[in-house]
């Protein structure tokens, strides 16, 4: 066993266990700060295998853009920082579907290669990895940036709520004041004259 081999190992469980703690913990923000940790030991091991375009990419887009993306969404939606009790689900469920996927992924890897050593292509280059991702991977690429901006627009609508209320009064019809407030005419939301 070599050098390279211990860190992998060492990386490998920082990276299982602080993602373990993404899922127990009850605090949102402490998950996050997990995810950071489970994010960089995933670069680490990109670095230990000579990947050092792919570990900076991680390190950029997850570790610095994807988590502080959460992070913000967290924050703008007013959720819980602290501990919430909704969070607090049995953890049985999560331990058996990961340990069964695990295992099948062991055994899977166990019986395609079954222990052989396997020769390394040359490293990879910026060059060639540029060209799989924007010829061959530029859709799934695209999705995901559409599928994060998604995700931050929906945020900031989350956190108005303002967006799309009317004030109204018991019996069910919209406050004038409300409506003056907006620079509309009672009871229709729009821009115009006073009451009458």
């Amino acid at each position: 066993m070599t050098g390279a081999d211990v860190l992998l190992l060492a990386l490998g469980a920082v990276a299982v266990g602080s993602g373990v703690l993404v899922v127990a913990t009850k605090h949102l923000v402490r998950a996050g700060l997990y995810l950071v940790v489970c994010l960089g030991a995933l670069a680490g091991m990109y670095l230990v295998l000579t990947a050092e375009l792919v570990a900076w990419v991680q390190v950029l887009i997850y570790v610095g853009a994807v988590v502080v993306l959460l992070l913000f969404a967290v924050m703008l939606t007013r959720a819980p920082i602290g501990a919430s009790d909704d969070l607090d689900r049995p953890g049985w469920p999560a331990a058996l579907v990961g340990g069964g996927t695990g295992l099948g992924l062991a055994a899977l890897l166990v019986d395609a290669y079954r222990w052989t050593s396997v020769e390394l292509p040359d490293p990879g280059t910026a060059e060639r990895l540029g060209d799989q991702i924007f010829r061959t991977w530029v859709l799934p690429f695209e999705v995901l940036s559409v599928l994060l901006l998604a995700a931050l627009v929906g945020a900031i609508v989350l956190s108005r709520p303002d967006i799309g209320r009317r004030e109204v009064d018991r019996d069910g019809s919209a406050r004038p004041d409300a409506d003056r407030a907006r620079g509309g005419r009672p009871g229709t939301g729009g821009e115009g004259g006073r009451s009458r």
